[in-house]
């Protein structure tokens, strides 16, 4: 079976890692689902190999006879519109690395197997923690500016604006009056352009401080500070 020349670099990089995270684990047992044949055992398998991430979290386990497909994946033929299916679907999960949140990454390793289930015509899977169905609150209102911090991790609301700089940096007004601003530093550029009433948003605190912003059914997150 071929390998993809960047699963071969992060291959090589949790080996040289001293101490693998579970997140590697799961990524190291995705690969060796690579020869299921079947579309839908292939699935089962990836959601099965999540079990480390799962259990370093503290969550239920994943079923079991997911989890033994993970373990001990069966083999068989693999078309090539398959192979490029997968590998994009783990191209994607790989990119979740840049979230620290284990949650978080979980959720996007999650999200990023949706071409896969839209192939076999399976409901896309929604995140428990995507965005929870919770109005805003007076105790929500100082979330994310430097002064007092209000005792919330997370702020749900709907866009009332957005709008693009030259370099493709965004700054988001939402309906509950908050002012946000991807950080410039940001190495992934939003492609927003439906009406903004229409994108949910959730943003959530990150790593030493930092923000997330993420859109409902995207497994894809922003560094965000607040303007105002």
């Amino acid at each position: 079976m071929r390998m993809p020349f960047f699963v071969i670099v992060m291959l090589l990089a949790m080996t040289m890692a001293g101490q693998a995270r579970p997140r590697d684990e799961v990524m190291s047992r995705v690969f060796g689902c690579a020869g299921v044949g079947d579309g839908r055992t292939w699935l089962d398998c990836y959601y099965g190999a999540a079990q480390p991430a799962r259990a370093a979290l503290g969550m239920s386990p994943a079923p079991a006879e997911q989890t033994r497909l993970a373990s001990s994946p069966p083999t068989g033929s693999v078309t090539p519109a398959d192979t490029a299916l997968r590998d994009g679907v783990i191209a994607e999960a790989f990119r979740c690395n840049a979230l620290g949140d284990e949650r978080q990454w979980l959720n996007c390793y999650y999200a990023a197997a949706r071409p896969a289930r839209e192939r076999l015509g399976l409901a896309p899977v929604q995140s428990p923690r995507a965005l929870p169905a919770r109005p805003e609150d007076t105790a929500a209102k100082p979330f994310g500016l430097p002064t007092r911090q209000a005792e919330v991790d997370r702020v749900a609301s709907r866009m009332k604006s957005y709008s693009f700089d030259a370099y493709g940096i965004f700054v988001v007004t939402l309906e509950n009056g908050q002012v946000w601003r991807q950080l410039s530093g940001d190495t992934v550029l939003a492609h927003w352009n439906r009406p903004a009433s229409g994108y949910a948003v959730l943003i959530t605190r990150g790593f030493l401080g930092s923000f997330n912003l993420q859109v409902k059914n995207s497994p894809v997150m922003f560094k965000v500070r607040r303007v105002s």
